[in-house]
């Protein structure tokens, strides 16, 4: 019974759009906002390991092991993004990418590290969007696969805006070996373990 009663927990979530990567907040401006325990009832001491901002979407793992959590948000465990952006990127923009570009970062400027990136030829199959996203009938759009092993505040959105394709939509696909698969956005999964 004790042995169980200190086992840790761990889950795999579709974070939705216009949530934050948080439980609770005392700041007064969050208020308002929409947090994680609203999607389950997440057992006490549970805690995401890094985050996606309120206006990114898709793979984001829970757990109530610090361990666990400091070795995923160490540089070893890749994470792979799909962004949606504004205008049919180009061959010198994803160039760029992968050697890395310099974003904004507290105040200072940043350069990227080097990261895999490519054009996706189809459009990913994603759940439909709850927001309304402006659509390729306003100009083209087109997709990014982005891979990084370092995660700084919208750091995906800042590089795509810095080689001139803003992102218009942005889900995290994949973990380490953990993919998004099939998940619908708001869908909680308990797992053993993530490796």
């Amino acid at each position: 019974m004790e042995a169980l009663k200190n086992k840790h927990r761990h889950y795999i979530i579709y974070k939705p759009y216009g949530y934050l990567s948080q439980f609770q907040s005392n700041s007064r401006q969050q208020k308002k906002k929409r947090f994680l325990g609203e999607l389950y009832n997440f057992p006490e001491g549970i805690m995401a390991i890094g985050r996606l901002d309120e206006k990114s979407e898709g793979l984001l793992l829970l757990t109530t092991d610090g361990k666990t959590s400091d070795f995923i948000n160490s540089k070893k465990v890749e994470k792979e993004y799909y962004a949606q952006v504004d205008g049919d990127i180009s061959a010198n923009a994803i160039e760029a990418l992968k050697a890395g570009v310099e974003i904004g970062f507290d105040g200072k400027k940043y350069q990227t590290k080097p990261c895999k990136a490519f054009k996706l030829d189809t459009i990913p199959n994603l759940p439909k969007h709850t927001q309304k996203i402006r659509d390729d009938r306003h100009g083209p759009i087109s997709w990014v696969s982005i891979t990084l092993k370092e995660g700084k505040f919208r750091q995906v959105r800042k590089m795509t805006s810095a080689v001139g394709f803003p992102t218009l939509r942005l889900v995290r696909v994949r973990v380490g070996d953990i993919h998004l698969k099939t998940m619908q956005i708001g869908d909680v999964i308990e797992v053993d373990c993530f490796f």
